[in-house]
């Protein structure tokens, strides 16, 4: 998923801007601050997050938090339980209340990366069979993915762990997100 994609098939129309969520914005400066090294700080703050959020809050607040969160694990079973949120999460959520966020963005997009991070995460762990069926997922899914510059890297990825998991490779691709190499 990537809060600056859109579904293929999302039509241009013109959109109030959005007023600022303070709770997307903080995921976003811990995203940052993780991706800048930090890993450790901006887990902790993306936790802290959660807890204020909860279980039940914004699906649109959980499935972004757990998303970036999975990705600062190197660990593919603390990654797995935040992707399961993730998901869990996008099954809740709304084309109306992503619009509100960002014009344009459509649930349907986000599941391809979702499906993908289970496929690669389970197929870390050994359990290709589970991942077999998330890969299968991203690969009925990806349609929905732009034709830009994301939309080719998730399908690039959807190709590589697909690749991964006939082989029985459960090594972590140099590629995945979160990877400090």
């Amino acid at each position: 998923m990537n809060t600056e994609s859109a579904d293929s098939d999302a039509t241009t129309r013109p959109h109030a801007t959005p007023a600022p969520d303070p709770i997307m914005e903080a995921i976003g400066r811990a995203v940052v601050e993780g991706r800048t090294g930090d890993a450790a700080t901006a887990r902790r703050k993306l936790q802290d997050l959660w807890t204020v959020i909860g279980a039940n809050g914004d699906p649109l607040h959980r499935c972004s938090l757990a998303h970036y969160l999975a990705d600062l694990y190197e660990d593919p079973a603390e990654a797995l339980t935040w992707n399961l949120r993730a998901l869990e999460a996008v099954d809740a959520l709304t084309d109306q209340r992503v619009d509100r966020h960002h014009a344009g963005l459509r649930v349907a997009g986000f599941r391809p990366s979702l499906h993908l991070n289970l496929a690669d995460d389970h197929r870390r762990l050994g359990s290709f069979t589970a991942a077999a069926e998330h890969i299968e997922a991203a690969r009925t899914h990806a349609p929905n993915l732009p034709g830009d510059a994301y939309g080719a890297m998730i399908r690039t990825a959807i190709e590589e762990v697909s690749e991964a998991i006939a082989r029985g490779d459960t090594a972590a691709r140099a590629s995945a997100p979160g990877r400090r190499g």
